[in-house]
C-alpha cells in the first residue's frame, strides 16, 4: 500500500499534493513580489495606468486615436479589453487612477499597489500553464521546472519591478503548448490565437504553429483534413472577430494596425538587445572609423538607431541599410530548418522546443527587438531543460546570460543588490536542481552497468560506479565557464572600474559591452538549438 502511494507521488498523478506544492512555490514568489512593490518602476507603469484610464474613460471607438499621453495604446484589442476589465476595479479603489487627465503620472500608493497586485494575480495564468505542462512528470522534474519558471528572476525583474504583464501572456503560451503536447491541437491553436490578440509580438512562432497544425491536425485524407482545416480556421476567425470586430465595424482596422506596427522606429531599441544587429551596427561603426582614417569621406548619419520614433530608420554609414522586410526574411530563413522538421515529423513532444527556437530566431534577427523578449524563449526552454544533461547545460548558460542582459533595466543604485542577489540565487538553485536530477540518473545508469558482484560495496573512491557518476554529473565545459567568468568581468568593469578610471567619459561603453558580450551567449544558444534541429533532420 505504501509503495502504491509513493508511486502515485512520483508519477505526478496525486493531484492534491502536487497542487499544494505548486501553490507553495507561487505564494513564496508572491510574498517576495509584494516586498518589492515600492521599488523602482519604469515608464511602462504609467503606460499601463494610462491604458486603464483611456479604456475606462473613452468609448471603444476612440481607444486607438487617443493622444492624451505619449503612451498611446499599441497592443492588440484583447489586451485593451483586459485593461478595461481591470479598470472597473481600479475605479472602485481610487477613481483618479482612471481619470484621463488628472490621472497622468499619478503615483499614489493606491495605484502602485493596485497595479502590482494585478500583475501578481494575472500570474495565476502562468501557474495554470505550468501545471498543465508538468502534471504528468515525476515530482523531482516538476519541482525543478517550477523553480525555473515560477521563481524566474527574469520575470521578477521585468514584471514585478520594471513592470509588465509577461507572466500572464507566457501563461497563455504554456497553456497552448500543453494542449499541443497532449494532442489536443484544436484547443492549442485556439489558445495561441487568443495570445496573438493579446500581444502580436508572439506571432514569430505563427509559422511553426501553422505548419505543425496543418501536418498534425489536418491529416487523415483529403476530406477529413479539409474539414479539420475549416474547423481550425473557424476557431481562429472567431477569436479574431471578437478582438477586431468592433474596430472593423467602426472602420478603424488601419488605425489599429498602424499603432501595433510602428515600423518607422529604429532597428534597435534604446538599449541594444543582445542580438545579431549589435554586431552589424558595430561593424558599420568600425568600418566607418577605419575608412575615415584612410582618408575616405564617410558621413556620420544624423538619425539614430534607437530613437524609437517614426522617421528615418537603420542609418548606416558603410553597410547596406536594413529595413523591416529584410529582418522578416532573415527570421524566416533562420526558421526554415524548424519548419522543415515540423512538416516532415510533426511530433507533439517536440513542439515546445520548436516554438522556443522560433522565438530565439525572432529575438536575434527581428526588427526593433526589446531585451525583454528573451523571456519568450527562456521560459519555454525551462520545460525542455530537464529532459537531458545537454539541455540542462545549455539552459544553465542561457538563463544566466539572458537574466544578466536585463540588468540595465534596473539602473538605480538601490535596486543593484536586488538584481545581483536574484541572479546568484537563481544560479545556485539551478546548479543544485540539475545536480540532483542528473546525479540520480547517472547513479542508476552506473548501477546498471556494474556487474552484480561488484554492487555489494561500491562506496570506495576507486569504485567503477562512482567513476561513472562523476563523469555524468552536472558540470559545464571550460568554454562555458570561461564565458561566465567574462560575464563577471564585464559587470565589474561597468559597475566599478569604468567610473573609477574614466569617470563620466564614454558613458555608453558599459551598456554597449553588456549588449555585445550577451549577444555572443544568445548567438551560441541559437547555434546550439539549430544544430539539434539539423541533426534531427538527418535521422
Amino acid at each position: 500500500m505504501e509503495e502504491q502511494k509513493k508511486q502515485k507521488l512520483n508519477d505526478g498523478s496525486s493531484l492534491p499534493s502536487s497542487t499544494w506544492q505548486l501553490w507553495w512555490f507561487f505564494l513564496v514568489a508572491s510574498c517576495i513580489k509584494l516586498l518589492l512593490a515600492p521599488s523602482y518602476r519604469s515608464t511602462d507603469f504609467e503606460v499601463h495606468r494610462h491604458w486603464l484610464a483611456l479604456t475606462h474613460s473613452l468609448p471603444l471607438s476612440q481607444w486607438y486615436f487617443d493622444e492624451t499621453s505619449p503612451w498611446t495604446l499599441d497592443y492588440p484589442p484583447l489586451f485593451a479589453y483586459f485593461e478595461r476589465f481591470l479598470s472597473v476595479f481600479s475605479h472602485l479603489i481610487d477613481p483618479q487612477i482612471v481619470h484621463l487627465h488628472k490621472g497622468l503620472n499619478y503615483s499614489s500608493n493606491s495605484v502602485i499597489y493596485f497595479q502590482r497586485i494585478t500583475v501578481i494575480l494575472s500570474d495565476l495564468c502562468l501557474l495554470y500553464g505550468i501545471h498543465r505542462l508538468t502534471r504528468k512528470l515525476d515530482s523531482r522534474r516538476q519541482n525543478l521546472i517550477w523553480v525555473l519558471v515560477i521563481w524566474s528572476p527574469m520575470l521578477l525583474i521585468v514584471d514585478h519591478v520594471h513592470f509588465q504583464y509577461n507572466g500572464f501572456l507566457l501563461g497563455i503560451l504554456l497553456i497552448s503548448l500543453s494542449y499541443l503536447e497532449e494532442g489536443k491541437d484544436l484547443m492549442g491553436g485556439f489558445a495561441f490565437a487568443i495570445l496573438l490578440c493579446l500581444k502580436h509580438l508572439f506571432a514569430v512562432a505563427a509559422p511553426v504553429y501553422f505548419v505543425y497544425l496543418f501536418r498534425h491536425y489536418c491529416r487523415g485524407g483529403f476530406m477529413r483534413g479539409f474539414s479539420r482545416l475549416l474547423i481550425m480556421g473557424a476557431a481562429v476567425v472567431v477569436v479574431f472577430a471578437v478582438a477586431y470586430g468592433p474596430f472593423l465595424y467602426h472602420g478603424q482596422i488601419e488605425q489599429v494596425i498602424s499603432r501595433m506596427f510602428p515600423f518607422g522606429r529604429g532597428l534597435c531599441h534604446a538599449y541594444w538587445a543582445p542580438n545579431f544587429w549589435v554586431f552589424y551596427i558595430l561593424s558599420d561603426k568600425v568600418l566607418a572609423f577605419l575608412l575615415r582614417q584612410l582618408g575616405f569621406e564617410i558621413q556620420a548619419p544624423a538619425a539614430s538607431f534607437t530613437g524609437g520614433l517614426v522617421g528615418d530608420s537603420s542609418p548606416f554609414s558603410v553597410l547596406p541599410q536594413i529595413m523591416p522586410f529584410t529582418t522578416l526574411i532573415m527570421v524566416l530563413l533562420a526558421l526554415s530548418p524548424c519548419l522543415i522538421m515540423a512538416w516532415r515529423k510533426p511530433q507533439p513532444k517536440m513542439i515546445t522546443r520548436w516554438v522556443a527556437y522560433a522565438y530565439t530566431c525572432g529575438f536575434l534577427f527581428g526588427w526593433h527587438v526589446h531585451e525583454k523578449a528573451s523571456l519568450h524563449f527562456v521560459i519555454p526552454l525551462a520545460i525542455v531543460a530537464v529532459q537531458s544533461l545537454g539541455e540542462a547545460r545549455h539552459y544553465f548558460l542561457l538563463s544566466i546570460v539572458s537574466c544578466y542582459s536585463l540588468f540595465p533595466l534596473l539602473f538605480e543604485t538601490q535596486e543593484y543588490p536586488i538584481k545581483v542577489l536574484l541572479l546568484l540565487l537563481h544560479s545556485i538553485l539551478m546548479w543544485l536542481g540539475f545536480s540532483a536530477q542528473f546525479f540520480e540518473t547517472a547513479a542508476a545508469a552506473a548501477t546498471a552497468t556494474v556487474p552484480r558482484k561488484k554492487r555489494v560495496d561500491n562506496s570506495g573512491p576507486d569504485s567503477s560506479s562512482n567513476a561513472i557518476i562523476e563523469k555524468r554529473g552536472f558540470v559545464i565545459g571550460w568554454v562555458e565557464k570561461s564565458y561566465l567568468v567574462g560575464l563577471a568581468a564585464v559587470e565589474i568593469w561597468g559597475q566599478f572600474l569604468h567610473p573609477l578610471l574614466l569617470g563620466d567619459k564614454l558613458p555608453f561603453v558599459p551598456l554597449m559591452l553588456i549588449s555585445i558580450y550577451c549577444a555572443f551567449g544568445i548567438m551560441y544558444s541559437w547555434i546550439w538549438q539549430l544544430r539539434l534541429i539539423v541533426r534531427s533532420l538527418e535521422l
